[in-house]
C-alpha cells in the first residue's frame, strides 16, 4: 500500500472511531451507572449492583413508573396502530401517482419530520385548546399518530415501489375485484414494509417528548416525563435502569425485525 492508501485508511478509520464512540459511548455509560451501588448517578460507579433494577420491578417503590410505563405502552400501541391505518391508505393513495396534488399530499404528510418536534407540541396544544379539549391520554395518543404516520408512509411507499404491476392486471384480467386484489396481492407483498414502518412509528412514539410534554395532562403521566422530573430532583439511579431496560428491549426488538423483515433493507430502500 502507499502513503497515501495508509493515509486514507488511517483517516477513515480514525472518524470512524470517533462516530462509534460517539454514538455508542453514551449508552455505556448509561448501562454501567445503572448497576451502580451509589445512591444517585454517578460514572464511574464504585461497586456494581443490581438492586436499582429489583427496585425498579417493585410495584410498592416504583408504582409511578409502572403507571407512566403503562401510559406510555398505551400510547405507543394506539398512535402506532393508527398510524399504520392512515400511512398504508396514503401510500396506496400515492402510489405511482406523479400528478403535483399527489406531491403536495407527500409532502404535506412528511412534514411533522420537517418541524420542530417543540413547534408542533405547541402548536398541537394552542389547536386543541382553541377546540375546547383538555389535554389527555388520548390528545397525546393523536399528536404521536401524527408525528409517526411518515415512517409507516416511507417504508409502505418504498414497498408499493417495487410490487411490479403485472400482479395487479393479471388479478383484473382474471376477474378480481380492487378489493379483492389489495387483500389476496397488494396487502401480503407490501406487508414487510408495514411491519417495519409500524415498528419504527412505535419506538418513535415512546421516545417522543415535545408532544406528550406539551398535551399531558394531570393523569397522563408518561414515562419520558417522569424519567425526566426524576432526574432534575432526585438523580435517581432507576432512571439509568429504565434507560438500560429500554435499551435491551429495542436490541432485541431490532433484532427480531431484522429477522423476520429486513429492517435494515427496508430502511434503506
Amino acid at each position: 500500500m502507499s502513503v497515501a492508501d495508509i493515509s486514507y485508511v488511517l483517516a477513515i478509520g480514525g472518524l470512524a472511531t470517533v462516530a462509534l464512540t460517539i454514538l455508542v459511548g453514551p449508552v455505556v455509560i448509561v448501562l454501567l451507572t445503572s448497576f451502580g451501588d451509589s445512591q444517585s448517578l454517578k460514572f464511574p460507579p464504585p461497586g456494581l449492583t443490581t438492586k436499582w433494577y429489583e427496585a425498579l420491578f417493585d410495584a410498592s417503590q416504583s408504582r409511578q413508573i409502572h403507571r407512566a410505563a403503562g401510559n406510555t405502552l398505551w400510547v405507543a400501541g394506539c398512535a402506532t396502530a393508527g398510524a399504520i391505518l392512515f400511512g398504508t391508505l396514503a401510500a396506496l393513495g400515492l402510489a405511482r401517482s406523479r400528478s403535483r396534488l399527489a406531491r403536495i399530499a407527500d409532502t404535506a404528510f412528511m412534514s411533522p419530520l420537517v418541524l420542530p418536534g417543540l413547534a408542533f407540541g405547541l402548536a398541537a396544544l394552542m389547536y386543541f385548546t382553541f377546540l375546547g379539549l383538555r389535554p389527555s391520554l388520548e390528545l397525546i395518543m393523536l399528536g404521536h399518530a401524527v408525528v409517526i404516520v411518515p415512517f409507516v408512509l416511507r417504508t409502505a411507499s418504498a414497498s408499493l415501489s417495487q410490487l411490479d404491476p403485472a400482479l395487479l392486471e393479471s388479478s383484473a384480467s382474471l376477474g378480481a375485484s380492487w378489493l379483492y386484489t389489495l387483500r389476496r396481492v397488494t396487502l401480503p407483498i407490501i406487508a414487510p414494509g408495514i411491519v417495519a414502518g409500524g415498528f419504527l412509528a412505535f419506538i418513535a412514539s415512546m421516545d417522543n417528548v415535545p408532544v406528550s410534554l406539551f398535551l399531558a395532562g394531570p393523569r397522563s403521566d408518561m414515562l419520558p416525563i417522569r424519567l425526566w422530573g426524576m432526574m432534575e430532583s432526585t438523580l435517581d439511579v432507576r432512571v439509568a435502569a429504565v434507560s438500560g431496560i429500554m435499551v435491551a428491549s429495542v436490541l432485541g426488538l431490532m433484532l427480531i425485525m431484522e429477522r423476520l423483515v429486513g429492517l435494515t433493507r427496508r430502511m434503506r430502500d
